[in-house]
């Protein structure tokens, strides 16, 4: 990772013939966010002087307390490489303050933060890496998205089965051009379903590269006439799309999780952490799965998991332990999706692993067969709870988990929880189309 001084940006501002920086941030909710400036308030945003009102952002402050400002932090510093090469627009990721100098609670990358320094002060350095899925559906002709798509192609799939391949390559390459490190890139199970995984690193960079690579995806699939979505279940009865999460602890650059001794190569620290995690993964669900739609992927039948359970072999439960050890071992939580704010869902990830370790807690006995097709008393015997069935049971189990509320704060538990019971109750007063269908002509 770069660092750069002040003196390193203005060079690079000059030598790059940069014109406007945008100055980015993302709310409780996960979606980016920037204002825009010229280089000629390059010295004001370097002293931390660039201010927005607060009270415009959902979740943030009342009108009341609606000053805040923006920090940019200076090893983001990219150049967009699909805008204009003569009057170039570059960004920073900013964290958010108040007027009197300190951190905005309610700021995600804050949040992440204070997470990753009780980490920090603990000796370990938390890596993820993550595995983003998305479709691309066609835009309608006057550019409205749609869930249209002509494709039929399927896992691993080429073109010309593949129509998206293309985009997909520029995105790759596009991706490249801003540092990362693409690992993979493939069609995925569903009809115009794609995955790009890039490089694993510490937390806070892979929390900002997720936003970035949203943004890099929506960009490029627009410029194709197609519309990138990260929506968990946009069509109904094919899978949806996941965002893996990949996490590893390491300490003095070892990575502790690696234990060429221990039960499956893995060291006691990693079964705390699995065991916090689920111990916690109920509380944790509203905040890794935020939307109504999420619960709507989260559905036995579509590789989705929907139990709470880890295995090595075997890809049904909550939490699978890839193959690799080494400097590579590492726990893969499958139940996220790209909707989750990144920051907050790395957060409490981290939280609920480290409370796991703290406490010396132990995860149940692996499930090594399919949970899918096991009956209810068979669950029942190994103490198999499921995942909250829709948002509202997500919310409640939020509500009751002391640990990820003080994860959150006060500040973002109590706006987030208002918007999202909002949310959850305009979706109950909606009369769906199904509804129509089953009831319409025989009542």
């Amino acid at each position: 990772m770069s660092h750069y001084s002040k003196q390193d940006i203005i060079r690079m501002v000059e030598e790059e013939d940069v014109e406007f920086i945008r100055l980015q941030f993302t709310d409780i909710f996960g979606n980016l966010k920037n204002v825009a400036v010229t280089t000629s308030q390059l010295d004001k945003v370097l002293d931390n002087k660039c201010m927005f009102d607060g009270s415009s952002i959902e979740g943030f402050v009342r009108i009341e307390e609606s000053d805040m400002y923006l920090y940019p932090d200076l090893d983001t510093f990219e150049i967009f490489p699909w805008r204009p090469q003569q009057g170039k627009v570059a960004r920073f990721i900013c964290d958010v303050y108040r007027p009197d100098g300190t951190p905005f609670e309610g700021d995600p990358r804050y949040i992440l933060k204070k997470v990753v320094q009780e980490a920090k002060e603990l000796g370990y350095t938390f890596n993820v890496g993550p595995e983003c899925e998305f479709f691309l559906f066609n835009s309608k002709d006057n550019g409205e998205p749609s869930t249209e798509s002509l494709e039929q192609g399927g896992y691993f799939d080429v073109g010309p089965l593949d129509n998206g391949e293309n985009a997909r390559r520029e995105m790759v390459l596009t991706l490249e051009d801003m540092g990362f490190t693409v690992e993979a890139s493939h069609h995925e199970v569903a009809p115009a379903q794609h995955e790009i995984d890039f490089k694993y690193d510490h937390a806070l960079k892979t929390a900002d590269n997720i936003m970035t690579f949203k943004l890099v995806v929506r960009t490029i699939a627009k410029r194709h006439g197609l519309h990138a979505t990260f929506m968990p279940k946009p069509k109904f009865g094919i899978n949806g799309s996941g965002m893996h999460v990949n996490m590893s602890l390491s300490k003095d650059g070892k990575n502790i999780f690696d234990d060429p001794n221990g039960k499956l190569g893995l060291s006691q620290d990693a079964y705390h952490f699995i065991a916090g995690i689920m111990r916690h993964m109920e509380g944790m669900a509203a905040i890794t799965n935020p939307l109504v739609n999420s619960y709507k992927r989260l559905v036995p039948g579509y590789e989705a998991p929907v139990y709470i359970a880890w295995s090595a072999t075997n890809r049904s439960p909550l939490i699978r332990i890839p193959a690799a050890r080494g400097s590579s071992a590492r726990v893969e939580l499958r139940c996220p999706d790209p909707a989750a704010n990144p920051y907050l869902a790395l957060a409490v990830c981290l939280a609920a692993g480290l409370d796991g370790i703290k406490n010396k807690l132990t995860p149940p006995d692996s499930v090594d067969k399919n949970i899918f097709v096991m009956t209810q008393e068979e669950k029942a015997s190994l103490g198999i709870k499921s995942l909250p069935v829709n948002l509202k049971e997500a919310l409640v189990a939020l509500e009751q988990n002391q640990l990820i509320k003080d994860v959150l704060g006060e500040h973002t538990t109590k706006k987030y929880l208002e918007a999202k019971y909002l949310e959850w109750n305009q979706y109950e007063l909606q009369v769906s189309q199904w509804e129509i269908d089953q009831y319409l002509h025989r009542i």
